[in-house]
């Protein structure tokens, strides 16, 4: 699996992270998350696999947690590894992102996760506003 992003430091314990995030276009634009805090950024809605939980079912959760949106049919189009330092959790994480293409359907109130707006702006955009280097790639494929 390809990594993004700093390579894994020998002195540091990482715990494993799966997360899901979804690509989700409608008439020639994108549906982003921005997120506040640490720092501001564009990301793709998403976030971490809770104990227990499939991907799909968090997927759909995060997406509507960030965005407000109900998203359908979604499909895995990629995935990628990064190691990363999460400060609102504290952890040294090796995160495995997953990443989906899916259709959002309709939106359902503003997010509910504190700090997140939801943003609609051009796919190509997208590609050079997104923070995440390995989001920015598969996006960048994936819309040539």
């Amino acid at each position: 699996m390809r990594r993004f992003g700093e390579p894994a430091r020998p002195d540091i314990t990482y715990t494993l992270r799966p997360g899901v995030y979804a690509i989700l276009p409608r008439d020639g634009s994108l549906l982003l998350t921005h997120q506040a805090e640490p720092e501001p950024e564009f990301q793709l809605p998403g976030g971490g696999v809770d104990p227990g939980e499939s991907p799909i079912r968090a997927l759909h959760r995060e997406v509507f947690e960030e965005t407000g949106w109900h998203i359908a049919a979604p499909r895995r189009v990629g995935a990628f590894r990064r190691f990363v330092y999460m400060p609102e959790y504290d952890l040294w994480a090796e995160k495995i992102c997953m990443i989906y293409m899916a259709r959002p359907v309709r939106p359902h109130g503003p997010p509910s996760e504190p700090g997140h707006m939801a943003v609609w702006m051009p796919a190509e955009t997208a590609v050079d506003l997104l923070a995440n280097e390995g989001e920015r790639h598969l996006l960048g494929q994936i819309i040539g």
